[in-house]
């Protein structure tokens, strides 16, 4: 009775995460730069692909473009609003050139040539309350994102062809209200204008965006409150997104450690119950891995929470006691004979580039980096992935953690002492400890680690488990 008591509730489980996997959901993202008639924007598109990798990865269908004309856009737009129709979820994604012209926003093609407000209103540009209401209209959840908030470079020639009544035309995009069952969520305040970033990168934004609206277990509104602080800071108080949200209830775009729990109810709060186990699948591990280098309590407390008897409990309650505590006596000792300038000194762009890094110095920069605990790809290129590791390992030693180097801090990351990589008699061992190690048992093997495990893992792993059972039973 016991085993068909456990085999239901693994069936249970096996039916909750499809129904999980099971919401349809659709996005569109298109990013414009190579505008032909005003200024280029060098990172709308690279925004934009990025954006469609992250939601692909949590399981939307993305209708992607980059560069498009009004005909383009159109398409897009047409093949969009018919995917969309009955969605559970319907994202739309826009980074760009807007502009605001008598409290109306409106999306520009590359392609754009307006010298009047007439342009703007018969065709030349995209409005955009028009477009989200046709094309996503009865999704059950809309999501708006749009980096698009830059001066209205059309202004001056519409401003002088409206000589003979006034026309307001706006810098930024101009105050949307959001529908029941959506939010909008834009780069900055209503009128003002946001950073597209340094080139070649993504905007501060789409950046805050891609590391915080997928996170495992976040709900998407906990998760703006986290872009407009990590856009507020990165920018230094220059940039702070703005929203509105109208959402009837809660929207999670990851919500992997739920999956964790079987047919647990959930608390009066509503919040994620808590996991029972700390299974070693690769829900558990990618959402230590979202956290494990964390300096905030709270998303390590939400990990414990997640994970009560999970398998990395200890080192989430160490990490807690070691921010508690500041930096530890090994840090302190590090610091010791360091310049004091290092401490206070800010470093940015122009402070790296007065150094003359060399990729080959640059790619020294990350093995050391990696080397002492701050894992980084060592391709030579400071990446995003590179500045949040800088951050880290500053923030480790005490310094402004800012993601870009100075000289002091240059000074002080070559004058620690890395750890040697293992040499090939290292290797030999670890090779020779697996050849002797005992034959794997007949339990069956964790699914493969994903950024997002979808139906095919989650439908694997169960299945595994309810098959090595059912054999169990059959033996006995």
């Amino acid at each position: 009775m016991r085993y068909l008591t456990l085999l239901a509730s693994l069936m249970c489980m096996a039916l909750s995460i499809s129904a999980a996997k099971a919401d349809r959901r659709v996005a569109f993202v298109v990013g414009n730069g190579s505008y032909k008639n005003v200024a280029q924007l060098p990172n709308p598109p690279i925004d934009a692909k990025a954006m469609a990798a992250t939601l692909r990865n949590v399981g939307f269908e993305v209708i992607e473009g980059s560069n498009l004309s009004r005909d383009q856009m159109t398409e897009k737009l047409l093949d969009f609003g018919r995917k969309a129709q009955g969605s559970d979820i319907a994202l739309f994604y826009y980074a760009g050139h807007g502009i605001a012209v008598s409290g109306t926003n409106y999306l520009l093609p590359v392609d754009a040539d307006i010298k009047s407000e007439m342009d703007v209103k018969l065709g030349a540009a995209i409005n955009i309350d028009l477009t989200l209401e046709q094309t996503m209209g009865d999704a059950k959840v809309k999501l708006v994102f749009l980096d698009a908030c830059r001066d209205n470079p059309f202004a001056a020639k519409i401003k002088s062809n409206s000589a003979t009544r006034s026309v307001n035309v706006q810098s930024g995009l101009a105050e949307m209200k959001s529908g029941e069952g959506t939010l909008i969520a834009f780069a900055t305040g209503p009128g003002q204008t946001a950073l597209d970033g340094q080139e070649g990168n993504n905007s501060p934004f789409t950046r805050a965006l891609i590391d915080n609206i997928t996170k495992p277990g976040v709900e998407i509104q906990q998760a703006m409150t986290s872009v407009r602080a990590q856009v507020n800071e990165e920018t230094r108080k220059g940039q702070l997104p703005w929203g509105h949200t109208n959402l009837t209830g809660s929207v999670y775009l990851n919500q992997a450690p739920a999956t964790q729990v079987a047919i647990a109810a959930p608390t009066a709060a509503g919040t994620v119950p808590a996991a029972t186990g700390g299974g070693s699948d690769g829900v558990e591990l990618e959402y230590w891995r979202s956290v494990k280098e964390s300096n905030k309590p709270e998303e390590l407390n939400a990990y414990l929470a997640a994970y009560p008897n999970g398998q990395f409990k200890a080192l989430a309650l160490a990490r807690l006691a070691a921010i508690k505590s500041g930096p530890s006596t090994a840090t302190r000792t590090l610091n010791a004979g360091i310049d004091p300038a290092t401490f206070t000194d800010e470093a940015t762009q122009l402070t790296e580039d007065q150094i003359g890094l060399d990729k080959n110095q640059r790619r020294d920069v990350q093995r050391r980096l990696t080397g002492l605990g701050f894992d980084t790809k060592q391709t030579g290129v400071f990446s995003d992935e590179t500045r949040s590791v800088l951050k880290r390992w500053q923030a480790a030693r005490g310094y402004p953690s800012s993601g870009y180097l100075n000289k002091h801090q240059h000074k002080a990351l070559l004058s620690e002492i890395v750890a040697a990589p293992p040499t090939a008699s290292d290797n030999g061992q670890k090779a020779a400890r697996r050849a002797s190690a005992p034959p794997p048992s007949s339990a069956p093997a964790p699914a493969p680690q994903r950024s997002n495990p979808g139906d095919a893992a989650g439908a694997a792993f169960v299945g595994g488990v309810v098959g090595g059972m059912m054999g169990g039973m059959f033996r006995r």
